[in-house]
């Protein structure tokens, strides 16, 4: 099955939007991309590197960013109070994105064999509060190491599962395989295989770099996250890294139960992907945030 190959509810896959977009600029038309809700938020500013200390360090690699687009009405219940739907064109996005970490280590230690390599796959949408500070709240985080999911869930109030987990990548094939095991409810299953494409060309100076006004920019290029604590307590963290070298991606094959298992439902096949080869990454200190 080809999925994320045409037009969709709306959807572009990202070689498509590139060319209507160099369409829209050559016709001196240029797109209208801001979205409904808080069409002032401030993009650039999370892309930049705080003036402090990383707390640790980390490498994302073979990042598969699958993407579907539903009524904001639907996802805006599941959120927490404080923080809107940060949404494209009026509606929410939710992404599926596996790949695989490495290097995963405190300021302080180097990386230890056994702990700091393992797959992920997280499921999200994206946020702002109150206009600003445009980010990432996870409804889950699937991972292949145990005590990296005993920290985020303890000390980053994340909903971590530990999950059996198993990751490929053989020329322009990768494929990515998860099974849910703890904490309750387990079960929740992915099974992914899809070929890697060309990096994406848009008006941006450096092939594969998402320009501020597309949505590939808008999905990928995130560097807060929000979580709360068990009394309802609102945090922020925050990552840096270079921008996503992003590529065009075919998905061949998606079989999936983790959105119904955060009580998404979508009525319709993902519509938007794309790829990365990775990025390193420094992360910051988690604070907490009110409304602003």
């Amino acid at each position: 099955m080809q999925l994320i190959s045409d037009l969709k509810s709306g959807c572009y896959d990202a070689g498509t939007r590139i060319q209507l977009h160099a369409e829209a600029v050559a016709r001196n038309q240029r797109t209208s991309v801001l979205t409904e809700v808080a069409p002032s938020i401030d993009r650039i500013s999370p892309t930049r590197r705080p003036d402090e200390k990383a707390i640790g360090y980390q490498k994302w690699s073979n990042l598969l960013f699958v993407h579907w687009r539903l009524p904001a009405q639907q996802i805006q219940p599941l959120l927490p109070p404080e923080l809107s739907l940060d949404t494209w064109d009026g509606d929410a996005w939710v992404g599926l994105v596996p790949f695989y970490m490495s290097g995963v280590r405190p300021w302080w230690s180097p990386p230890v064999p056994g702990i700091s390599n393992f797959c992920e796959t997280n499921v999200r949408t994206y946020v702002h509060l109150g206009g600003k500070a445009p980010g990432v709240w996870f409804f889950s985080l699937e991972a292949a190491q145990s005590l990296a999911v005993r920290i985020a869930r303890r000390f980053w109030n994340l909903p971590y599962f530990r999950a059996e987990m198993s990751y490929s990548h053989q020329g322009n094939k990768v494929s990515y395989r998860s099974r849910r095991l703890w904490p309750e409810p387990s079960g929740a299953t992915t099974n992914i295989t899809a070929e890697i494409g060309e990096l994406i060309r848009d008006d941006s100076e450096q092939p594969g770099s998402a320009a501020p006004e597309t949505l590939e920019f808008f999905l990928a290029e995130r560097y807060y996250l929000y979580s709360v604590d068990s009394s309802g307590k609102l945090y922020r963290g925050q990552v840096h890294h270079r921008p996503y070298p992003l590529r065009a991606v075919q998905v061949n094959k998606l079989e999936e139960t983790l959105l119904s298992a955060a009580d998404i439902k979508p009525t319709a096949e993902p519509c938007h992907a794309l790829y990365s080869d990775g990025v390193d990454v420094e992360i910051f200190r988690l604070r907490t945030v009110s409304s602003e």
